[in-house]
């Protein structure tokens, strides 16, 4: 799946099937739904997950836990617009990244 087909599923009730929990809290986060994405995002205990909840927390506004979240993953804590980075997180975890 590509981000466009990932994007474009978000008009269904639910998660495509086989979804990762990290990319489970993406499109959940996208359909407007924080705290499913959130718990999502922590169901997933490995840097992929650590990625995307840095950037629920910095969408939440709370720096200074998204930075803790971004330590975790590994990654420096992002600098550009919400979307851009959704896209980049869904991007490289949907090519396996």
């Amino acid at each position: 799946m590509n981000v466009d087909a990932f994007r474009g599923s978000l008009s269904a009730s639910e998660p495509p099937a086989g979804l990762a929990p990290a990319l489970q809290a993406l499109w959940w986060d996208a359909k407007g739904d924080w705290d499913k994405a959130h718990d999502c995002a922590q169901a997933q205990d490995d840097a992929a997950g650590a990625w995307v909840h840095a950037y629920l927390h910095r969408k939440e506004g709370d720096a200074a836990n998204a930075g803790y979240w971004y330590r975790r993953a590994g990654r420096a804590a992002a600098r550009h617009d919400l979307d851009e980075e959704w896209t980049a997180i869904a991007r490289a975890l949907l090519s396996g990244g």
